[in-house]
């Protein structure tokens, strides 16, 4: 089991590009089951969740061929998928207990199979993330769902002793802490090939939604409204192949932002999709963090410069996770590690995951000042972090956890980082690039003294 070990106190400077977006990914890949021609996607990142994606893949029927290529523009890899047997619809539990996305298979093979079979995802230690809302969704496109053995089972009903096909319908979304974005996709993916119109209520609106709307609509889909809380689906008989590129990835952009503050440092980061970050830019902005933005037409592809906050120091302030546009739950733990240095006392409200607060233990640890009460963390700035041996609880948390190393006094040893590799390509080789003294280590093998 690998882990980082970290020197702290260096200042971060240089470029670095940002790869294609995983939450995106993941649905889109899964698109392709909605298809009997070719699909190319491209720059899919290097991740563990992407590797357990294109294993479940050819189990369902899908040929899939990885290329792990760079141009001069987008570091990911080329996937080329094609759907040439929709005689099997079962994912079975030995890939999907790996990865909670692989739920999003759900919609496609139902639509296009009338059959679908997948286990309860897993993958996930922050908290209950049910999958009612996906459930209750393809029932109201006329599903019918049963769970067996762990398994959610879920069938068209056939029409006169012949394959029927789901049918449209007003569908709400809305959950207890918002709208859910897999429930999203997997009920916008089913509603493509659904006989009639389907809107969704309460949609989410995250720019992965837009991006899977948009490759859908390549592929002869017909939606409107993506990116609001409504979506219009008409349904279609078919959908062919497409060619498309996954937008980067704003949570991996959002935490090298918060690198370059925690540091005092000054990053640029290409291939930044400012305009899915203007809630996080605006609280970096509060906390001291300089800006200097150039979209090149493109406000998705932007290059964005990030300076700290010099002498003036890390500012505190109040920020409240949200449903996007507002502040993403995604990068509440980085931004938490960035104002454990502030020069005040910070306010940080959880509404999205009211238990995604693992890390605030392991900060502690490294003499950050933090009080939680309930979906609340008061964070009482202090002048020094210190290194210290530290836990890794969850994806997110491993992030804030490298941040605080790259920051803190002495040497930071971050354990079980098997979940960075699930959302951030190798970076540790980034931040390198950076100037940050980090290595990664087999705990299997002793550390070169």
């Amino acid at each position: 089991m690998d882990r980082f070990d970290i020197r702290g106190g260096t200042r971060l400077a240089g470029r670095m590009t940002v790869h294609g977006s995983k939450n995106a990914a993941l649905p889109l890949l899964a698109a392709a089951l909605l298809t009997d021609e070719p699909v190319v996607l491209r720059d899919i990142p290097d991740l563990a969740d992407i590797k357990s994606m294109l294993a479940l893949l050819p189990k369902l029927g899908c040929t899939v061929d990885h290329q792990r290529v760079t141009d001069n523009e987008l570091p990911g890899g080329v996937v080329n998928l094609h759907t040439t047997d929709t005689s099997v619809s079962h994912a079975p539990y030995e890939i999907v207990r790996t990865m909670r996305a692989s739920i999003c298979v759900l919609g496609p093979m139902l639509a296009r199979r009338g059959l679908a079979r997948v286990s309860l995802p897993g993958g996930c230690s922050i908290g209950e993330r049910p999958v009612d809302l996906h459930i209750r969704g393809l029932q109201a496109l006329g599903a019918d769902i049963t769970l067996d053995g762990g398994d959610i089972t879920a069938r068209v009903p056939r029409v006169n002793g012949k394959p029927g096909r789901l049918r449209g319908a007003r569908v709400f979304l809305g959950g207890p802490f918002g709208s859910t974005v897999l429930g999203t996709a997997n009920v916008m993916s089913a509603a493509t090939l659904a006989e009639g119109r389907t809107i969704i209520e309460c949609a989410a609106c995250e720019p992965e939604i837009v991006d899977l709307a948009n490759m859908l609509t390549a592929m002869g889909a017909r939606i409107s409204g993506a990116g609001s809380p409504r979506i219009t689906i008409d349904g279609v008989e078919r959908l062919k192949g497409v060619d498309h590129t996954v937008i980067p990835d704003r949570i991996e952009a959002g935490t090298y932002m918060c690198a370059a503050l925690i540091t005092n440092g000054d990053i640029t980061i290409d291939n930044c999709p400012a305009d899915a970050l203007m809630a996080h830019i605006d609280r970096l902005q509060h906390a001291g963090a300089h800006f200097t933005i150039d979209d090149k037409g493109d406000p998705m592809r932007a290059s964005v410069r990030v300076q700290g906050a010099g002498s003036r120091g890390i500012q505190p302030i109040e920020v409240t996770t949200q449903p996007h546009p507002g502040f993403p739950t995604d990068l509440q733990a980085q931004l938490m590690a960035t104002l454990t240095l502030a020069d005040g006392n910070s306010v940080v409200t959880e509404r999205i995951f009211t238990e995604r607060f693992l890390h605030v233990a392991e900060l502690s640890r490294m003499g950050a000042g933090l009080f939680r009460q309930g979906p609340t963390v008061v964070v009482s700035g202090v002048r020094r972090l210190v290194g210290a041996p530290v836990m890794a609880s969850d994806l997110r948390a491993s992030a804030c956890l490298v941040l605080a190393g790259l920051a803190a006094e002495g040497t930071t040893q971050i354990n079980r980082v098997y979940h960075l590799d699930r959302g951030y390509q190798r970076m540790e080789e980034t931040l390198v690039t950076l100037g940050a003294v980090i290595e990664r280590v087999n705990e299997k093998e002793p550390a070169a003294s």
